[in-house]
């Protein structure tokens, strides 16, 4: 199996609040530190009642204090939202806190509803399609030399890894062009999944950061002792997701006996699609998925999210997903 890591939205669960879902996402990276993921990544969103994750350094330096060992970063920085000096600094402290542990994952979706994302924009101008030069105008600040006359303090000559985000083919493209590891969206968008990998790897041009291509994708997992219990878990994702989807977002709710068997047809095709990249059930039965998935897919590495309401089962599907590859 490839190595595992973990993405972390913070949620927010019906009767919490997000200072329940920082302490939460602490123990879940310590957990996973013990555990020996490789990384602990959060994703930036905004506006969304059920998603902590919005200030992303903020809460990762408040988990890089927590732990060790562990990678820490963004999976991923939403980069139109900001200047590409702030994320500069911002990971520049990150990188200075924390040296040798930081990754900076970047996507150019606002992460957010229109109008969230015309509140966040740093100016009338900013659009999604400077992103690839909003990321090279990034990498510079962090370059040892970088070419433009503007400091990145902290962030200078720390050339914190780049990673490029996606869940289209736009993605796979600059990521290969640039010669970076590539994050495809898989466990929420897998669509183009296939066809976005092969462009990666026919394309990839390598790099000083990256000599030849290294491809993650996200994954769901849903882990228990039983297949009806882990089934049980994962209707609280399953009812988010199409909430979600519906234009009703939330909080996440509390699981549901045979929510499956509930929704209609509209609401089951669009859960059948995100189940292509996910595994739910005991671990034997998780293992099939999750090697006929690394079969298909030819995977180097494995973000695992797992959207579980009760905290204790979230860090038990984690456990017995790390014991797999014992």
């Amino acid at each position: 199996m490839p190595p595992f890591s973990i993405l972390d939205l913070s949620p927010i669960c019906e009767g919490g609040d997000a200072a329940q879902s920082f302490r939460n996402s602490l123990s879940l990276a310590q957990h996973g530190e013990r555990l020996g993921y490789q990384r602990y990544w959060l994703a930036e969103h905004h506006g969304m009642p059920g998603i902590a994750s919005a200030a992303t350094a903020v809460l990762l330096a408040y988990v890089g204090a927590g732990t060790s060992t562990i990678r820490i970063g963004a999976g991923g920085v939403m980069l139109p939202n900001h200047s590409p000096l702030v994320i500069a600094e911002q990971f520049g402290t990150l990188e200075s806190l924390y040296p040798g542990r930081v990754d900076l994952g970047l996507g150019r979706a606002p992460g957010s509803d229109q109008r969230t994302a015309r509140a966040l924009r740093r100016d009338l101008d900013t659009n999604a399609d400077q992103f690839p030069q909003d990321v090279l105008e990034l990498m510079d600040f962090m370059s040892k030399e970088p070419r433009q006359p503007v400091l990145a303090v902290p962030g200078r000559g720390l050339e914190v890894p780049i990673w490029i985000l996606g869940s289209s083919t736009f993605g796979a493209q600059l990521a290969a062009h640039l010669g970076l590891p590539y994050a495809f969206a898989s466990h929420f968008a897998p669509q183009q999944l296939m066809q976005a990998i092969e462009i990666y790897r026919s394309t990839f041009k390598p790099s000083a950061q990256l000599a030849k291509p290294y491809v993650m994708l996200g994954f769901n997992v849903f882990c228990a002792e039983t297949d009806e219990e882990a089934q049980f878990r994962a209707s609280s994702w399953q009812q988010a997701f199409v909430n979600l989807r519906s234009g009703r977002p939330g909080r996440l709710p509390p699981p549901v006996e045979g929510y499956r068997e509930r929704v209609g047809p509209a609401e089951a095709a669009l859960l059948d699609s995100v189940l292509s990249c996910s595994a739910v059930g005991s671990p034997a039965s998780v293992r099939v998925a999750v090697d006929a998935f690394v079969a298909r897919t030819g995977a180097d590495e494995l973000m695992i999210t797992s959207q579980v309401f009760d905290h204790q089962a979230r860090l038990r599907s984690y456990e017995l997903l790390a014991q797999l590859r014992d």
